[in-house]
């Protein structure tokens, strides 16, 4: 999806204008199910083929940035030795913490906790799986670690490898939405991001991408 009408052209407010691309990590193995920062598994081989599909043949990065978690470090690593280019690892870029729903399934949730995942989803701020980090404190570290490569977005443009919640969290930022409104972005495997920042602040100009877009 392409965010045109939050970012229109505009002459010298776009001057200067700075990128940053986010790429969801792909499928990893086990399936299915609430997978934080608490459990790390590697990808799927299925996995591997989305990230190297979303890819495809776009270039022009300066440096790949990854979380720790190895189901998007070992790809970021895999693609900055393709592309001769430095990798670094954000640790305040690992996906959100579930506490105790860490490697279950939505169904064994909801068993265990009758009527959890409805509380959840009407409001994740507040009805947090127990021993969860809460929302605000993850979108605060997420925001601090944007704010950190957009101040060294200058030399170039950089690739994030991440997960769901933090390109979730990127795009409430640049959006000023509600925390609460955050798991109604939905963002598949391997999926796309483009934030851009100028004049008029940081920008969400596309999303949920299959693949990754060109230099604009």
């Amino acid at each position: 999806m392409e965010i045109d009408a939050l970012c229109k052209e505009s002459g010298s407010a776009t001057r200067g204008r700075v990128w940053i691309d986010l790429l969801r990590h792909g499928e990893p193995t086990g399936g299915e199910r609430y997978r934080g920062d608490g459990v790390d598994d590697p990808l799927s081989p299925r996995g591997w083929e989305q990230m190297w599909a979303a890819v495809g043949a776009a270039a022009g990065w300066v440096r790949v940035v990854s979380s720790p978690l190895q189901r998007c470090r070992a790809f970021a690593e895999a693609l900055g030795e393709r592309l001769q280019i430095p990798v670094s690892v954000e640790p305040e870029l690992r996906e959100v913490g579930f506490g105790v729903w860490e490697g279950l399934t939505k169904p064994e949730v909801a068993s265990r906790w009758p009527g959890a995942l409805e509380a959840f989803h009407a409001d994740p701020v507040t009805h947090r799986p127990r021993g969860a980090e809460p929302l605000e404190a993850f979108c605060g570290r997420v925001s601090r670690a944007l704010d950190r490569l957009w101040q060294a977005a200058g030399a170039g443009p950089v690739l994030v490898v991440a997960h769901a919640g933090v390109l979730r969290a990127a795009a409430v930022q640049a959006l000023r939405m509600p925390l609460g409104s955050m798991y109604r972005l939905r963002i598949g495997y391997a999926g796309c991001v483009r934030l851009s920042r100028d004049l008029r602040g940081v920008c969400l100009e596309h999303w949920n991408l299959p693949r990754l877009m060109e230099d604009p």
